[in-house]
């Protein structure tokens, strides 16, 4: 067995559970009686006026894919010159951010941005494991939030193929995912999820080097990567927006809950096939997971 099946029940529970309170998270932005009345999506407003990008559904996913080159340019050259304190400040202000609009889904947003604040501050300077997956569940939901209203099918699939492509270039070809990878989880400051191993089943080996700051260390974890959490949840929670069109809240949501089964069930394969100690691109399977997913929402409105 290449894998603690323990641990990797945890992981993709975990996983599962940060898909269906996204797409929870991203219902709560629908306004389901205006929807009905004009025939098509009215997403609610965000906490404190926060102003989604004003794109073209068909076009939207240019932009994030162009916000996540830009990110991925400006993180390399952070750990090229090791400035853990600004990479620090820029994941807590994204953190902080993306759980007030989650957070106020549930909560008035005075007390959403007061929690947020709260959780965000534990998560980065004082990071636990508890309270790192704990707010991994809330973060991507209030990410697609964001995005979710802007986007349609089409380009929620091109999103999909494209990420999916650069993740294996990223992985198998530049290398530089994993370079940081490595950066991130040595600061233990990640977008992801994150489950210990013990000594003998590790997947992933997290080194803390005395040069930033702490004690030397050798710990072992299984690491799901932000993006892998995030992509997926974003098209779920546009399909979703989609069968809001034609059926009850309720069904809908439960159709939509379909692609994040299968999405499982691939992340489940990719942890039991995968060889330990190896950086594998998850975002090919996590994308096969969600068309297959798409696929059965497609059949069974087909055929009832």
């Amino acid at each position: 067995m290449k894998h603690n099946l323990k641990i990797i029940f945890i992981l993709v529970a975990i996983f599962f559970m940060s898909q269906v309170i996204g797409l929870v998270i991203v219902s709560q932005y629908i306004d389901y009686e205006k929807t009905q009345e004009t025939g098509e999506i009215v997403a609610n407003e965000l906490p404190f006026d926060i102003e989604r990008p004003p794109l073209e559904e068909s076009s939207s996913f240019w932009y994030i894919i162009a916000a996540i080159l830009m990110g991925t340019v400006l993180l390399l050259i952070i750990v090229r010159f090791r400035k853990i304190r600004i990479w620090k400040a820029w994941y807590f202000l994204s953190v902080f951010i993306t759980l007030t609009i989650a957070f106020a889904a549930f909560i008035h947003q005075s007390l959403a941005i007061v929690l947020a604040m709260v959780v965000g501050y534990f998560k980065i300077f004082r990071p636990k494991i508890l309270i790192h997956n704990f707010t991994e569940l809330f973060i991507y939901g209030g990410l697609a939030a964001i995005f979710v209203p802007i986007m349609n099918i089409f380009s929620a699939l091109m999103l999909l193929i494209l990420i999916s492509i650069y993740d294996m270039y990223a992985v198998w070809k530049s290398k530089h995912m994993v370079k940081l990878a490595k950066f991130t989880t040595e600061t233990n400051v990640f977008a992801g999820l994150s489950v210990p191993y013990n000594k003998s089943t590790g997947k992933i080996e997290k080194i803390a080097s005395t040069k930033l700051g702490v004690k030397t260390s050798k710990v072992k974890n299984a690491i799901l990567g932000g993006g892998d959490i995030g992509f997926p949840l974003i098209f779920a929670g546009v399909v979703m927006k989609g069968l809001m069109l034609n059926n009850t809240v309720l069904i809908g949501f439960l159709k939509t809950l379909i692609i994040p089964f299968f999405t499982t069930i691939a992340l489940y394969l990719l942890f039991i096939k995968g060889d330990k100690n190896k950086f594998y691109p998850a975002m090919p399977f996590l994308t096969a997971g969600c068309l297959s997913g798409y696929g059965v929402i497609i059949l069974i409105n087909y055929i009832v």
